[in-house]
């Protein structure tokens, strides 16, 4: 992609233009990607958590609260990044940078799937209802750490480094889930 091309994908999504730097591995929009990954992540877990002591014995609960928790964040983010970039760019808000804006965050939405999906073969029974839910768990924290590696290779980190960022990754998550679930009881 050209710098023109980067340039006009910035504006469009309503960020300022960084120029890409050729020795990084991983692409721009990747990274901005995976901002989302990393929240969405962050709030299906916290919703898991929460959800599985809410209702412990019904996986299909928790998964239809994740959802639809997970689609309203979506939704909320693309609505108001939406209008940011409408009024910092001095633009009628089109369906284009509707659009644009929708398929940016969609992470938040994508990074839900499969831990719901394992909390529906609880759901349905192909699961024990509570294996599900401690196997949901450990997707959304190998999740974590897929970000986090995906992270440390963007920034060509050593093992050390990279080590860091997912241990970090996994107790910045882990916290975060911690704190939700604290200040839900």
């Amino acid at each position: 992609m050209g710098s023109r091309a980067r340039r006009t994908v910035a504006r469009s999504v309503g960020l300022g233009y960084v120029p890409q730097d050729p020795a990084r591995r991983v692409p721009r929009r990747a990274g901005l990607r995976l901002a989302g990954f990393v929240y969405g992540t962050i709030i299906v877990l916290a919703v898991i958590v929460e959800g599985a002591f809410e209702h412990p014995f019904d996986p299909g609960e928790v998964a239809e609260v994740a959802a639809a928790t997970c689609l309203v964040l979506w939704v909320a983010h693309v609505y108001s990044h939406a209008l940011a970039t409408s009024v910092a760019q001095e633009r009628h808000l089109s369906r284009r940078m509707l659009w644009t804006t929708a398929r940016l965050e969609a992470p938040i939405v994508e990074a839900a799937m499969l831990p719901v999906v394992v909390l529906v073969l609880g759901a349905i029974g192909l699961l024990p209802a509570e294996l599900s839910l401690w196997l949901c768990l450990g997707v959304g924290l190998a999740i974590l750490v897929v970000e986090g590696v995906a992270f440390a290779r963007a920034e060509a980190l050593g093992r050390l480094a990279s080590f860091g960022v997912v241990a970090a990754n996994i107790v910045l998550g882990l916290v975060l889930v911690s704190l939700k679930v604290f200040v839900a009881h």
